[in-house]
């Protein structure tokens, strides 16, 4: 009996020991955000007060566009991945984009509400704010979702939809990136919240490219250092764990707007099955497959990805 008291003794001593020193290697403060704006929030970035949040946005481009082009990022990304999209865009289009809710220099929703409803309600007040009355709407992954979502809530604001690797159907995925994992594990996702080493952050976006050699030393600091802003942490954990209306899809056959599916061929995290489920059920799309290309095609490979947008919003 000593001996096993003796046992736990020195197992709760080590147990107590080792996350002492994972704390204290991986433990990250949150990045102050003046500090996170001084990189990430030059001009032409702007904020706006929506919902309660100062909102990151870029506006850009032609003023005199009347149907500007706006586009919404996946989980834990920010408005920076549209970025090569955009330069190329601006010199005759409109093109706005903003950190959802819950990401980038956004942070945190006062709610904490981050189902599809909450975020189709958001993108319609910040429409509202800069008074665009009608848009094409795009968005990757979580905003994939969205942008569909926002169609069937708000159909007379999105003249046309562009859905990049977007999630939606109940397809598993063939490969999560280990930040998602963890964020919807119980207790695990506790420890996320201020236990986030870098390698975390680069192995979840090598993850969602297929051209590992594409994801640079600045790619990796960009998602793991917006990640640190304060309440993001929560958010992604939030969100990954808020309960999904699982009859949602089975409206996606009542949208009418014309519909540009962009597919990365190498997507293991929504994977081309869900772009299939897409054309299959959406009345109205074109199908476009980008072989050799992961989860975010609009960021590893701007050229050729942009390529069928600009074939579709002319």
């Amino acid at each position: 009996m000593k001996y096993l008291k003796k046992l736990l003794i020195v197992l709760i001593i080590t147990i107590i020991a080792t996350g002492i020193v994972i704390a204290i290697f991986f433990g990250k403060r949150d990045i102050p955000l003046d500090d996170l704006k001084a990189k990430y929030a030059g001009a032409p970035s702007q904020f706006i007060l929506i919902q309660g949040m100062d909102v990151h946005f870029r506006d850009e481009g032609n003023p005199n566009d009347s149907l500007p082009l706006v586009l919404l990022h996946g989980t834990s990304s920010s408005l920076h991945t549209y970025d090569e999209w955009t330069k190329a865009l601006t010199p005759s289009r409109r093109v706005i984009r903003m950190d959802l809710p819950a990401f980038g220099l956004t942070g945190p929703h006062p709610t904490r509400d981050y189902s599809m409803e909450r975020y189709a309600d958001f993108v319609h007040d910040f429409l509202n704010a800069l008074e665009v009355e009608k848009c094409i709407l795009g968005g990757n992954s979580l905003g994939g979702n969205i942008t569909w979502n926002f169609a069937l809530k708000y159909p007379e604001r999105a003249k046309k939809l562009i859905l990049i690797d977007a999630s939606g159907y109940p397809i598993k995925a063939e490969s999560v990136p280990i930040a998602f994992t963890l964020a919807n594990t119980p207790v695990a996702n506790k420890l996320l919240t201020f236990i986030t080493p870098r390698f975390m952050a680069e192995a979840s976006v090598l993850n969602v490219y297929s051209d590992k050699a594409k994801v640079t030393d600045e790619l990796v600091d960009r998602y793991f250092e917006l990640t640190l802003r304060r309440g993001n942490r929560q958010g992604l954990v939030d969100r990954m764990t808020m309960a999904v209306d699982s009859e949602a899809h089975l409206r996606i056959p009542t949208i009418e707007q014309p519909t540009l599916l962009l597919w990365g061929g190498e997507d293991y995290l929504v994977p081309i099955a869900s772009a299939y489920k897409f054309q299959e059920e959406l009345p109205n799309d074109t199908l476009v497959i980008l072989p050799n290309l992961g989860h975010v095609p609009m960021e590893e490979d701007p050229v050729t990805s942009l390529e069928p947008v600009l074939a579709f919003i002319k």
